[in-house]
């Protein structure tokens, strides 16, 4: 029997030795190509491996071109171009395309708002609501808030509301403001402004923040079948989803409501072509938290497609509305120092109860009061509740006290930024607040510094979808034109190849998914994004100019330039 053994050991061991040596075959294959991975172990490689949803192999050209089997394996060849992880949105307002939505965005005469108001109402029956927006004063020709008169000779029987691009102010005309009984009398709200005239005290047509609330409309619509209204919804969701697709956005993250179903269709009809997470509000509501329990155990935190976000509230508004908190007045504005959303004491009390839940919570903070109290109500929050890893965010996290930048690092929280805010802002900043205080505006380098995370998005529709401008503004803080000189506070700028880590793995970090997206690694999933052109070599002058040859979500090509 002994002998027996020993003649079939050899023969065994070579069968295990063919076994251990056989090469996975592959279902798609990216070679030729400048990977850049964001994996600090092997930072560039030249190709990659993918097999299901993930990434098997990376490496050589010549040892990745083992795993092609003919007929069934895709190849792409990249040829030099820069193959990089799918970017990942930490904060975009995402959803269903609205053919009939007056784009406002970078226009310079206000006229322009007056003719597309009336071309849309020219289309529209008597009372059907004209909505619009991303219209920025600070770019107008004389940079003054628009009013009502801008728009009620063209809207006399129609209710038009037009966004500011922050959205955090509106402009509505006489209808709107006759329908929702505000006049001159009406005080406002809190956390909100009624815009007046410094002359007659008359309603300028302006809402700002809570005071968006007070609208109140009876609203014609237009009537579609159920069945049409269904498909209308369903092809603006599609939209949104080429969208995402044509720019490498590979994830995004929801802040606040959006509807779970509508993606779960979408996926089983193999058309979800971008992981998302939604988020819903923050609320002291116990009930309500206990609720939210039961979503996000529907949507975990394990699954890599639909998942339950953060809880999200306001602490202020914005800095292009002049409603951030500040500590100090406006320079412009002497009168007010900005809006806080909350009394301290019931937004403290939110956020302890959320946290006791075990929620991660993400705060909208512009001003540097309003991020100074974030910080207290997480502070506060991290030494009463058991220990946990909270992951906790701050959204924007645009102005800060220079004291305020280490507790970042030392709380854990991640500061959850969108890098073409500062190349927007950046024309106003300085005579909202001030030089000195301007100092602490999009301290990107700072917070790093500190030990701080970082996680990149767009606040989509507030900035365009579009990561390249993002990485642009993080690299360059010049406007979309470009400008001489290095920057506006030049030593807050990141590398390219920091702020491309940010929008990948550091928002992949800041949803608890680092572990598996956010690298071209193996075991990671496949979301990668081609570009054409080499962002990390390039001119500055050129990033503005790139655009996605391909991008693949899950191992599979969702789009493709044909280039």
């Amino acid at each position: 029997m002994k002998n027996v053994i020993i003649i079939l050991l050899p023969a065994f061991l070579m069968i295990l030795t063919i076994s251990c040596n056989k090469v996975v075959k592959a279902d798609l294959v990216i070679i030729n190509g400048k990977v850049f991975t964001v994996d600090p172990a092997n930072p560039v490689t030249e190709a990659v491996a993918i097999k299901g949803e993930k990434i098997v192999e990376t490496g050589k050209t010549n040892a990745i071109m083992k795993m092609v089997e003919k007929g069934k394996t895709t190849v792409i060849d990249a040829r030099g171009r820069l193959v990089i992880p799918g970017f990942n949105d930490t904060h975009v307002h995402f959803g269903p395309l609205d053919p009939d939505f007056i784009e406002l965005r970078y226009i310079t005469d206000p006229k322009i708002i007056t003719a597309k108001v009336a071309e849309l109402i020219a289309r529209s029956r008597p009372g059907e609501l004209i909505r619009g927006g991303h219209w920025d004063h600070e770019l107008f020709i004389g940079r003054k808030w628009p009013s009502k008169e801008l728009i009620d000779s063209v809207s006399p029987d129609n209710p038009v509301v037009l966004s500011r691009v922050d959205g955090h102010s509106v402009l509505v005309n006489s209808y709107v403001l006759r329908q929702s009984g505000i006049t001159r009398n009406t005080p406002d709200p809190p956390g909100g402004e009624i815009q007046r005239d410094p002359v007659t005290g008359e309603p300028t047509g302006i809402l700002k923040d809570n005071a968006q609330n007070l609208i109140k409309i009876k609203e014609v619509k237009t009537i579609l079948s159920p069945e049409k209204q269904e498909e209308k919804t369903w092809q603006g969701y599609l939209l949104a989803l080429k969208e995402a697709a044509e720019y490498g956005v590979t994830s995004v993250q929801v802040p606040g409501y959006t509807d779970f179903s509508i993606y779960e269709k979408l996926k089983e009809k193999g058309l979800l072509t971008c992981r998302i997470d939604i988020g819903q509000f923050l609320t002291g509501d116990t009930e309500k938290l206990k609720k939210y329990l039961e979503l996000a155990s529907r949507y975990p935190r394990d699954s890599n497609w639909i998942r339950f976000g953060y809880l999200k509230a306001f602490i202020d508004g914005s800095m292009g509305s002049g409603t951030a908190l500040m500590f100090e007045p406006y320079d412009d504005q002497p009168g007010t120092s900005g809006l806080t959303m909350w009394p301290y004491d019931e937004f403290e009390d939110m956020i302890l109860k959320a946290d006791k839940m075990g929620f991660q919570i993400g705060i909208h903070a512009i001003g540097d009061k309003g991020n100074h109290l974030v910080l207290n109500a997480f502070e506060k929050a991290i030494r009463s509740n058991e220990k946990w890893e909270r992951r906790h965010r701050i959204e924007h996290a645009q102005t800060l006290q220079q004291s305020d930048i280490p507790r970042f690092g030392k709380l854990g929280i991640i500061a959850s930024m969108q890098p073409t805010h500062c190349i927007t802002d950046k024309r106003f900043y300085e005579k909202r607040v001030g030089y000195e205080r301007s100092k602490g505006a999009y301290v990107w380098r700072s917070l790093l510094n500190e030990g701080t995370i970082l996680a990149f998005g767009t606040d989509y529709p507030v900035e365009p979808l579009n990561p390249v401008e993002g990485l642009y503004a993080a690299v360059t803080r010049k406007d979309r034109h470009g400008k001489e000189g290095d920057g506006w506070f030049p030593e807050q700028k990141l590398t390219m190849e920091e702020a491309i880590k940010y929008y990948t793995w550091g928002s992949a970090y800041a949803q608890f998914m680092e572990n598996r997206k956010g690298m071209i690694k193996e075991g990671y999933l496949a979301d990668i994004v081609i570009t054409n052109k080499d962002l990390l070599t390039i001119p500055e002058n050129e990033i503005m100019l790139t655009r996605v040859d391909y991008t693949i979500v899950g191992g599979k090509i969702v789009y493709k330039s044909g280039k």
